[in-house]
C-alpha cells in the first residue's frame, strides 16, 4: 500500500544522538518531480542521491536500465539499492561517489535530478548536461530556506524558475565531513522592541526566510522556546556561532536581541524586500547560475528590477 509519507532509511550516531542521514521521499513528491523533469524515451538521466533506489527504479521502468545513472556517497546504501533494484528486475548504473562531481565518465545527460538539497548548484553538473538539458534540484541556503528549482541550459549559464509548491530534502552529504561548529556562550543582556516581521518566517513567509539567508551569518540556528507547563511553543529563537541571539514572542510583536551580530534585523530586511515586491509566490522567483559559480535570484524575469546575488557560492 502506498502512503504519502517520507521514510527515514539510515541513521548516524552523532554524540548522544542519532541523526537521519537518508530517507525515501514521499512517493507523490517523486512523481511530481518526474513530471516536472519531463523525460522522454531517448533521454539519459543522472540521479544525485540513490537512497533506497526507489526513484532509480521508476526511471529505469520508464527509460530502461541503459539510460539511467544514479550516485550516492554512501557505499552501503548503494549496495542495498543495487540488490533491491536487481530483485525488482532493474539494473541501472549505480556508483558510490560524491554527488557534487556528478558522473562525468557517463556524460552527457539530458536530465539531472537531485533527490537531496544543495546550498549551491555545482557547475560540474552543468558541464555534464547535453544541449537543451535540464536540472531539477532542491536549493536550500539553510534549513527550510529554499525550494525546488528547474534549471535549463541556456548558452553559457543555467536558468529557470522555482516550483510553485514547496518541497524539502535532506542535505547532500559529501565525502568530506564538515567540521563541528564551535559556538560561543550566549551573549548576556538583551534589548527588546516591537517588530512587524512574522516570528516563524520558515513557516509563515518561506520566500522571505529564503531571502534572509543572504544576510544572516552562516550556521545561524533557529527553533522554539516551549512553555514549561504546557510544552507548547511560546517564542522562536535564533543564535549565531558568536553567541549573538534573538527571541521573538509568538503572542505579541516583541523581539529581544543581544550580541554583536544582528540577526532579527536581517530577517526584517528580507520580509520588507518580499513585501515590497508584492509578496510573490515561489514560482515567480527564478535562479541564474553562471560558470564562475555566481548565483543570482530574480523575480519574474532575469533582467527585471528585483534581483539578489547569493555571494560566496
Amino acid at each position: 500500500m502506498y502512503s504519502p509519507e517520507t521514510l527515514v532509511t539510515a541513521l548516524e550516531a552523532v554524540g548522544d544522538n542519532r541523526l537521519a542521514i537518508s530517507s525515501s521521499t514521499k512517493p507523490d513528491l517523486m512523481v511530481r518531480m518526474l513530471e516536472i523533469l519531463d523525460v522522454h524515451d531517448w533521454h539519459r538521466v543522472l540521479e544525485i542521491g540513490t537512497g533506497s533506489g526507489y526513484n532509480a527504479a521508476l526511471l529505469a521502468h520508464r527509460l530502461g536500465d541503459n539510460q539511467v545513472f544514479s550516485v550516492d556517497v554512501d557505499d552501503d546504501l548503494v549496495a542495498l539499492a543495487r540488490n533491491r533494484l536487481a530483485t525488482a528486475g532493474y539494473r541501472p548504473t549505480l556508483k558510490a561517489v560524491d554527488g557534487v562531481h556528478g558522473l562525468p565518465e557517463h556524460a552527457p545527460f539530458d536530465r539531472i535530478i537531485a533527490t537531496c538539497s544543495v546550498p549551491a548548484v555545482p557547475w560540474e553538473w552543468a558541464r555534464q548536461l547535453a544541449p537543451d538539458g535540464t536540472i531539477l534540484v532542491d536549493l536550500k541556503l539553510a534549513n527550510s530556506a529554499g525550494n525546488l528549482v528547474h534549471l535549463h541550459r541556456v548558452d553559457d549559464r543555467l536558468e529557470g524558475h522555482f516550483t510553485a509548491r514547496w518541497a524539502a530534502f535532506m542535505a547532500m552529504r559529501s565525502a568530506v565531513r564538515p567540521e563541528h561548529i564551535a559556538r560561543s556562550r550566549r551573549a548576556p543582556g538583551g534589548r527588546s522592541r516591537s517588530t512587524d516581521a512574522p516570528a516563524a518566517p520558515w513557516s509563515e513567509a518561506t520566500v522571505a526566510w529564503f531571502l534572509a539567508q543572504l544576510r544572516l551569518p552562516p550556521d545561524t540556528s533557529f527553533g522554539y522556546d516551549l512553555d514549561d507547563d504546557t510544552r507548547r511553543p511560546v517564542a522562536t529563537t535564533f543564535a549565531a556561532p558568536d553567541g549573538s541571539w534573538a527571541r521573538v514572542s509568538l503572542t505579541d510583536t516583541t523581539v529581544t536581541e543581544a550580541g554583536d551580530t544582528p540577526l532579527w534585523p536581517n530577517i526584517e530586511w528580507a520580509y520588507e524586500q518580499w513585501s515590497a515586491a508584492g509578496r510573490p509566490s515561489w514560482d515567480r522567483l527564478g535562479l541564474t547560475v553562471n560558470p564562475d559559480g555566481a548565483h543570482r535570484i530574480w523575480l519574474d524575469d532575469p533582467s527585471g528590477s528585483h534581483h539578489w546575488l547569493l555571494e560566496g557560492r
